[in-house]
This record gives C-alpha cells, structure tokens and sequence, in this order.
C-alpha cells in the first residue's frame, strides 16, 4: 500500500505535469495565435497583393515567397482552423512587422485593403491613359478602353466615345488596387462633377462654353505652351476666333489628328491632314480633347484674359513664350523670326 507520503508525492507529481502540460498547451496557442509571426526585416510594413481568382494555396505560396512569415506551419494551422481558404479576398493589404497569426488571417478574410495612389497626368491618347492607370491597378489596359468606347456607359454619363476622357482630370486619387473598369469610371465621373461645381458651370456659362467643350479648348492650351502665366491668353485668343468663327488653326490638333508626337515643326504639308481634330481644315473646337487638360488650365480657360489678339506665335529665342498680334500682317513678322530661329539650330520636323 502507498503511504501517505507517497500519494502527496504522487498527486504533487500529477499536479505539476497537468500544470506543465496546461502551460505549454497555452504556449502553443498563444505561438500560433498571438505571437508575433511576420519578420520583414529592415521594414516596419509591406504590401501584400492577392490577385483576383487566387486560392488559399497561391496566398500562402505568396507569403512564403515574399518571406513575410516566421514560421509558415503555424499560420497554415491557424487558417485552416479559421477556414480562412474558404474565405480569401483579392486585394492589397498592409502587413506590419510582428503582427500574429490572428490578426493576419483576419485582416486577410476581412477584404479591408490598403487604398493605392492612382496618379496619371501629360495624357494625350486613351490608350495611354489606360497604360498608365493598368500600371497601378490590378486592371488590364483593354477592359478600361473596352469601358471608355462603350457608348451605352458613356451616353448614360453625359459624354461619348471621344469625350469620355474629360471624365479623368490630371490628379492622385485613393482607389482600391482591384476596382472595376466600371467602378473606376463612376469614380472618375463623381470627381468630375465635383470639379465642376456650381461656381465652374457658371462661369462656363457666362463664357458661352459647355463643361464639356471648356475641356477641349483647355486641352489645346495645355499643348500650346508649359507657361503657366501664358495659359488664360493663349485662352482669350482662341475664345476671340471661337467669336468671330475664325479657324482656331492650332498645331497640336494637327498633331494630335495626325497621331505622330515627334512632330516639332508643323509645316504646310501636315495643314493638309484630313481630319476632324485639324482646326485649319475645320472651324470650331474639335471633336474631343488632344490631352488631359488640368484643373488649372480648365480654371485659365474660364477665366481668360480678355484682350483683342487673334494670333500668337513662338518666340524665336525658343524660350517656350510666345508673341502675340492683333493683326496678321504683325504675325506674319512674328512667324517669320520664329521660322528663322528653327532653320539656323536646323530644325526641319
């Protein structure tokens, strides 16, 4: 028979082995679901992308690649657990150094993804639009264009096929990585309207110009010249053709309708080019814009400098400024020294 000594002994053995056993139990549950289990080395945070259609393998295979995790085994016991391979969701996500399994696997079942910074800007096509915006999305260039020539969406928001791409004004905007064509568009109109608010629409309004059509001559601004200050000048200039249904006779259209931006000297052949952006051959504003134009040359055209210049030419020190005329015969002086300038640094195209 055990004495009693040695059933105290006995029970303080079970004791402490149910009590050891107790606090490795609660050490491996805390190990796999609390303890810290992303190492990014040198970096406080990353960005993990999940692409659309992935499956749980493909995110762990992810994270093991991007050697975000300490100990790959306990997460994937941890997110089986979590059913997290039946719940995962697209996007991108900011990961913190030391996060726990818990908050990694609920923060990647959750959908909550970290925004990106689209920026475009110096856009003259829509297929370079839709390079540069696919560049920072998870978007492919063709859906975006495929949405952008889809005359159903672009009539139910107020433009065409042409004229959609003032929907999209130069800026940096926070958007989810895995927004839709459609998605994105509806975005860019809701900016759009926002820009224009009721102070923008009347001063459109008391120029005679459409949103729309303030767009297109600001566009043509935009490409004439990269000084700010020359912007609601060149403006009135073109405004004062407009009223007199004088030709805007702009090089950038021709270069824009003839597709060729290497084009630095638009000579008599290119006023030839057949084409409803060519402002010589057409009167009147063309049918969509030749460039992105920004909010501050929107606002230049809006609030142009009214003056009586019909004309303006480069200067012949190619400072990037230009002189403007009243006359033709004063311009043809301007255009003359201009021409000049470019023959001697040999500057035939």
């Amino acid at each position: 028979m055990l004495t009693g000594r040695k059933k105290r002994n006995i029970l303080l053995w079970l004791a402490i082995l149910v009590i050891t056993s107790g606090l490795y139990v609660l050490y491996v549950f805390y190990s796999v679901v609390y303890a810290p289990n992303t190492d990014l080395g040198d970096r406080t945070e990353t960005h993990v992308y999940i692409p659309t259609g992935s499956s749980y393998e493909d995110v762990f295979n992810l994270l093991i690649k991007q050697e975000v995790l300490r100990n790959p085994h306990s997460f994937d016991r941890l997110a089986k657990r979590k059913n997290y391979p039946g719940r995962v969701r697209p996007g991108r996500y900011l990961i913190r150094h030391g996060m726990g399994n818990n908050d990694l696997i609920n923060l990647l079942r959750s959908g909550e993804q970290h925004p990106v910074w689209l920026t475009f800007n110096n856009i003259r096509t829509r297929e370079q639009l839709a390079g540069v915006i696919a560049s920072q999305l998870e978007l492919d260039s063709a859906s975006i264009i495929n949405v952008m020539l889809d005359n159903e969406i672009m009539h139910a928001l107020g433009f065409n096929t042409l004229t959609g791409k003032l929907m999209f004004i130069p800026n940096t905007y926070q958007v989810f990585w895995t927004i839709s064509p459609e998605q994105l568009v509806e975005r860019m109109h809701r900016e759009y309207l926002n820009y224009w608010n009721s102070a923008r629409l009347q001063q459109a309004d008391h120029i005679g110009l459409t949103p729309i059509e303030t767009g297109i001559l600001a566009s043509i601004v935009q490409s004439e010249t990269s000084k700010p200050e020359e912007f609601a000048r060149i403006a009135g200039v073109y405004i004062n053709r407009l009223n007199r249904n004088i030709p805007l006779q702009a090089d950038p259209t021709v270069i824009y309708a003839m597709g060729d931006f290497t084009i630095t000297r638009v000579l008599n052949h290119h006023l030839q080019y057949d084409s409803p952006y060519n402002t010589y051959l057409y009167s009147g504003l063309p049918p969509g814009p030749i460039t992105l134009p920004e909010p501050r040359v929107i606002d230049a055209v809006l609030n142009y400098e009214e003056h009586d210049y019909l004309y303006f030419c480069a200067l012949d020190d190619l400072s990037g400024y230009h002189a403007f005329a009243r006359t033709y015969s004063e311009h043809l002086v301007n255009a003359r020294r201009y021409r000049q300038a470019l023959n001697q640094r040999r500057i035939f195209r």
